[in-house]
């Protein structure tokens, strides 16, 4: 029998007017978008469509993000698909929380909008930068991180695929670091267009305050499997708030998460939300991998056609 694992977007995939066809068609996505609205004291749905530099803007972006996913994921349920393992990129991760089970939905956009707010004020826009190391062998990535280190914070943040790791840090340190992989020889370096260092030391800030929110939270026990970001292994009930409070300064283990899938038997991906990202990674990945995405009607249509 064929296992199949649905992906949640991370950060960065958001585009104005996201999931807005779905939402004109289905009743169980206007809810999904009512609950956040009630939520947040705001509409989410407004904010996406005509909101493009609020939408940028990683306090909303998060609880933009996790909102379009979840009413995907809920419309994918009520249409019969089912899940045999899920998982999500950074903030996908509240996501995959949420179609597991194991976090209420509201209580995931309270967190989220928190969370965004936490990373958003520990690294100010322009404070530092991440940019992705393409086809550079990962000994070198990380002596090169390590020797910049002098100037400042610079690590790993971003472990996308074999051939591209994303680094992050403060500027001085993230440049320095780029310097000694370009004598080191590799070629393909690309700055992301991110608003902060995610996923690096200088986030500690956000990981301590965010800690206090997740201590007030009572998780449930996962129905799906969940392979957490920051082991790139089955998350047990017990190490839900220390892992969350860990992942937003830590790397995150994306292809080790696929391998780890992969190993429990899926062979199918779905990935669920705005943009593609996920399923280039995997393509990078697996080539073989059988990879879907869903995000609007008319993935939605070739999706459910072909089940």
């Amino acid at each position: 029998m064929t296992k199949t694992a649905y992906l949640f977007a991370g950060q960065g995939a958001q585009y104005l007017g996201m999931g807005r066809d779905l939402y004109d068609q289905y009743d169980i996505v206007r809810q999904t978008f009512d609950e956040a609205a009630s939520v947040l004291g705001y509409d989410v749905r407004d904010l996406i469509d005509t909101d493009e530099e609020k939408l940028n803007q990683t306090r909303y972006t998060q609880p933009a993000i996790l909102t379009t996913s979840v009413a995907i994921w809920r419309l994918l349920k009520e249409k019969g698909a089912r899940a045999d393992m899920v998982a999500g990129l950074s903030l996908g991760e509240y996501s995959a929380l949420v179609a597991s089970g194991a976090l209420d939905f509201k209580e995931a956009v309270a967190l989220v909008a928190k969370r965004g707010e936490y990373m958003e004020t520990a690294a100010p826009a322009g404070s530092g930068k991440m940019v992705a190391v393409l086809n550079a062998d990962l000994d070198t990535i990380e002596s090169a991180c390590q020797a910049a280190s002098i100037h400042g914070v610079v690590a790993p943040a971003n472990y996308n695929t074999p051939a591209q790791i994303v680094i992050g840090g403060e500027v001085a340190a993230v440049d320095a670091a780029v310097a000694l992989l370009k004598e080191a020889g590799v070629k393909r370096m690309i700055p992301l267009n991110v608003s902060g260092p995610f996923h690096t030391a200088l986030l500690q800030p956000a990981s301590r305050r965010l800690a206090e929110d997740l201590a007030t939270i009572s998780f449930g026990d996962f129905e799906i499997p969940l392979v957490g970001n920051t082991l790139a292994r089955v998350m047990t009930k017990e190490e839900i708030v220390p892992l969350l409070t860990r992942q937003v300064m830590e790397p995150v283990r994306f292809y080790d998460g696929i391998a780890c899938m992969q190993a429990a038997g899926v062979t199918e991906f779905v990935e669920i939300g705005p943009g593609t990202v996920l399923s280039g990674f995997l393509k990078k990945i697996d080539r073989s991998a059988r990879v879907q995405q869903v995000e609007n009607l008319e993935t939605l249509t070739a999706f459910t056609t072909e089940e």
